[in-house]
């Protein structure tokens, strides 16, 4: 098998193989989209982990292999790499096969050195890339973590044979290798119909590659499981020190219609609202909640109602701008929490798309989001059913 590696003081040429083809719903629950499309704390998995490869200085390309339906999925969660990322390529019907399929995807960038990584291993640090990348030139290398339970052989729920601990390591990835000794064992398995391998370790081992081990990182945590993202979502908020409240007011007077939009969801109605953009108090007041908390302005500063291009418009254009703005800062946005004044329409048949449409445009998970409604008993503009308005507060996180 070739052990080719560049000369001596050239720097070789990384690729990252990012896996993301997996359907494993157990994170989200049935119906929900694959774990790696799961958001914590604002970001999806996947763009997560895209971040640490695209942003490390040694890392010359990423491919990430998906799985054929969710090519939308992956194209929100890449939004941010524009020209950081190679096209995806769809994987195969298990593991191996999806990163066989990314290997060859790679062969015209001529890469000296892959890592190979699962999606759903967002905290991949910088220093675990550059041991991957510098154990490489053994030509095959795992991360590995000791472990510290006793582990023991279990059948038919008796307890077996206790391993000895001390000879047991946690496999985690990126896996590193020299690109041409593992597409070559990835090649041999499939020739030879073995497809049970579980991670690319175990295919090098296969084709006789000697596998080496260094330090990975205990912090470099696979998400899987509900509690595994709620630890997750806890250790963000937990770097992120700086909390702001923002607030939001807004108003808007009925008019002749048919229909009104609150909370990104158009509502049949006997009276339509007097606006410039689609007149949706309840987005309106919360993207003021949410510049309020960064300090930046407010709605009429952004979109003037002066400037023809905002008449009619979505306000959902305007909350995800100033969620934006929020993530340009390093920062998420923790909560959200709209109450809308209203003697009618009634929003509480509406909460839950409401909900779920906020949630989606901010990146949060809907049990961030409150949606609230209230009379005014009759009285005043509101009772007199003249219009309708809505307050929002705003929680911000922010890196020091």
């Amino acid at each position: 098998m070739s052990h080719s590696y560049p000369q001596a003081g050239k720097t070789p040429r990384v690729a990252a193989v990012i896996v993301a083809a997996g359907r494993g719903t157990r994170a989200a629950g049935a119906g929900g989209p694959a774990k790696q499309y799961r958001p914590v704390a604002g970001r999806t998995v996947l763009a997560r982990t895209l971040d640490a490869f695209t942003s490390h200085p040694r890392v010359d390309c990423v491919l990430t292999v998906i799985h054929r339906d969710d090519r939308d999925l992956y194209d929100e969660s890449a939004a941010g790499f524009v020209g950081s990322l190679l096209d995806p390529v769809f994987g195969g019907a298990t593991r191996q096969e999806s990163v066989r399929i990314g290997l060859e995807a790679l062969a015209g960038e001529t890469p000296d050195i892959v890592l190979i990584h699962d999606a759903a291993r967002p905290f991949v640090a910088a220093d675990l890339i550059d041991r991957a990348i510098e154990a490489a030139e053994g030509g095959a290398a795992v991360p590995c973590t000791p472990v510290t339970d006793t582990v023991s052989v279990v059948d038919n729920d008796i307890r077996g044979e206790t391993l000895d601990r001390s000879k047991l390591r946690a496999v985690q990835t990126p896996q590193s290798f020299r690109y041409a000794d593992i597409h070559a064992a990835h090649q041999r398995a499939a020739s030879e119909g073995r497809d049970d391998f579980t991670d690319d370790g175990a295919v090098a081992s296969f084709a006789g590659l000697d596998v080496t081990v260094f330090p990975g990182d205990a912090l470099n945590m696979k998400l899987t499981t509900p509690e595994d993202f709620r630890h997750a979502e806890a250790r963000l908020l937990a770097s992120l020190p700086d909390i702001r409240t923002g607030t939001g007011f807004d108003v808007h007077e009925f008019c002749d219609g048919d229909h009104v939009w609150l909370g990104g969801v158009k509502i049949p109605h006997d009276r339509g609202v007097l606006g410039h953009s689609d007149a949706d108090v309840a987005l309106h007041a919360l993207t003021d909640a949410i510049f309020g908390a960064i300090g930046e302005g407010d709605i009429g500063q952004h979109f003037p109602p002066s400037d023809p291009q905002w008449k009619g418009a979505a306000s959902v254009t305007f909350l995800a701008f100033a969620a934006g703005k929020v993530k340009e800062r390093g920062g998420i946005i923790a909560n959200v929490d709209i109450a809308v004044l209203s003697e009618a329409p009634k929003v509480g048949p509406h909460r839950a798309t409401i909900k779920k449409v906020i949630a989606e445009t901010l990146g949060i998970t809907e049990d961030r989001v409150g949606i609230k409604a209230t009379t005014m008993e009759g009285r005043g503009f509101i009772g007199r059913r003249e219009g309708l308005c809505a307050v929002a507060t705003a929680t911000v996180r922010l890196p020091v």
